[in-house]
């Protein structure tokens, strides 16, 4: 049964993203989905250019941490909103593809700009149904 989805959680002065997804890499992308809707709607968002993206972390979470902000620095120097991703994982290395287009500001009405993804509420686990999760706060 698919499980895959995102949300946002409370936190004092930022916003929470999380992903969850029956692998793990459906989690990262979800969370990175989840990153995109603070800026924007991602099913506002053309799939026009693709961005590989690629990361290495010693452990799962920095790794997380890590592909967001991957994704936090690409969005800022194309001026690119991302709103469709893809996650390769073998161990702590991460492959990614993100697609989206040129930010249109009439079209994606941005919210706010991400400064980064933190360490803060961080966590990437498995619960007891098996359904993978990954979380993290980032700084607006």
């Amino acid at each position: 049964m698919p499980h895959a989805h995102w949300e946002h959680f409370e936190h004092k002065a930022d916003i929470g993203v999380k992903g969850s997804g029956n692998t793990l890499p459906e989690a990262f992308e979800q969370t990175a989905v989840a990153m995109v809707a603070v800026i924007t709607d991602p099913l506002g968002v053309a799939e026009q250019e693709s961005v590989e993206v690629d990361c290495q972390a010693p452990d799962l979470e920095l790794l997380l941490v890590d592909w967001l902000n991957a994704l936090i620095y690409e969005m800022a120097v194309r001026r690119m909103v991302f709103g469709r991703f893809e996650v390769k994982l073998d161990g702590t290395q991460l492959h990614g593809v993100a697609w989206g287009e040129h930010v249109n500001r009439e079209k994606h009405d941005p919210a706010v700009e991400i400064k980064g993804a933190t360490y803060t509420e961080l966590k990437v686990a498995q619960d007891t149904q098996g359904i993978w999760q990954a979380q993290c706060v980032v700084d607006v």
